[in-house]
């Protein structure tokens, strides 16, 4: 485990260009002494005392201490601040893509409050429960494409899951697509292990490339498959737009429970069948026990606000110049 400090940086530098009031008000100091100094003539100065005393020396001292309280409380507020890094160094980590059919069949409410709400809420739940895994989210319907690449910043991960709707692509159901644009996210990844996790609640019926076809490329690049059937078993209500406003239709649920079974096979990973969210809930819980890993690297930044030593240095010059100007420097009228 190693500290990393980093340099010095502020967190408002706006504040900043104040310290370019500091040569003016030099110049404004330097232009009334000349101003108040004003010479006279006298006919002698025989009997007058023409040593400078120490006050003498030290009067210009006042507006030392007021340029340093200044530049002090100006650096204040620009609230500078260090860092420091921490790197935690470990084995090799797992990647893992979310591949998530998106198409109009996912409208289906046998799950709450439908199919594609469903499968997010335990999507999003899975994500919290990787902390130290990179992931990416693939959605298709007819075609496929990368919602969010691989990536370990899960903040941005969920945000794009909450994107997703049904119907964001052409209607249909390309597993292989879906599968072969996952492939794509990490085929070329240097994890231990790289799974992808496929929810879909329909049959093959398009694509241009063929489930096992998609699936023996997985494999070759060796990326596992776990496959996940979602959709209970005999009608489920669908929602049907007319007008006279939203009706609901009891639709026949087909999953290719085989060539979903074929997939993970071919693979090295597993099917399984969500008949409603608790069932969902429970396979997502399951593969987080099958893929488990040690953290790789793990790095946080630790801000520190450095600005009490200049504020403290501010009070104390003024402070100084109060008593040297009233104790010290004192005129009278």
């Amino acid at each position: 485990m190693n500290m990393l400090p980093t340099g010095m940086k502020f967190a408002n530098p706006e504040y900043l260009y104040l310290l370019l009031l500091l040569p003016l008000f030099i110049l404004w100091y330097i232009y009334k002494e000349r101003r108040q100094n004003l010479g006279f003539k006298l006919s002698s100065i025989s009997g007058m005392n023409t040593g400078k005393s120490l006050r003498i020396y030290l009067r210009h001292s006042i507006i030392v201490f007021r340029l340093i309280l200044m530049g002090a409380l100006i650096i204040a507020l620009a609230r500078p601040q260090t860092s420091s890094t921490m790197e935690t160094i470990s084995s090799e980590g797992i990647d893992i893509v979310i591949s998530l059919d998106v198409s109009t069949s996912m409208l289906a409410e046998d799950f709450k409050p439908n199919r594609i709400e469903s499968a997010k809420n335990q999507a999003l739940d899975f994500v919290d429960k990787r902390t130290d895994d990179r992931m990416g989210f693939v959605v298709f319907g007819a075609e496929s494409f990368t919602q969010c690449p691989v990536t370990v910043d899960h903040n941005v991960l969920k945000n794009l899951i909450k994107d997703v709707r049904s119907g964001m692509l052409e209607d249909g159901t390309a597993i292989g697509m879906g599968i072969a644009t996952a492939v794509t996210r990490l085929k070329d990844s240097k994890a231990k292990s790289k799974v992808i996790i496929l929810l879909t609640d329909g049959v093959n019926n398009t694509g241009i490339i063929a489930p096992e076809t998609a699936a023996e490329i997985a494999a070759t690049y060796g990326i596992k498959i776990y496959t996940i059937g979602v959709g209970t078993r005999g009608l489920a209500p669908y929602p049907v737009q007319t007008p006279f406003g939203t009706q609901y239709r009891n639709v026949e649920v087909e999953i290719d429970d085989n060539l979903l079974k074929k997939i993970a096979e071919m693979t090295g990973g597993m099917y399984f069948r969500a008949t409603n969210n608790k069932g969902l809930n429970e396979i997502y819980s399951e593969i987080d026990k099958l893929e488990k890993t040690q953290i790789d690297v793990a790095v946080f930044s630790k801000k520190k606000e450095e600005f009490l030593p200049f504020a403290i240095i501010g009070l104390a010059f003024l402070l100084i110049e109060i008593l040297s100007r009233y104790l010290f420097f004192r005129t009278l009228p």
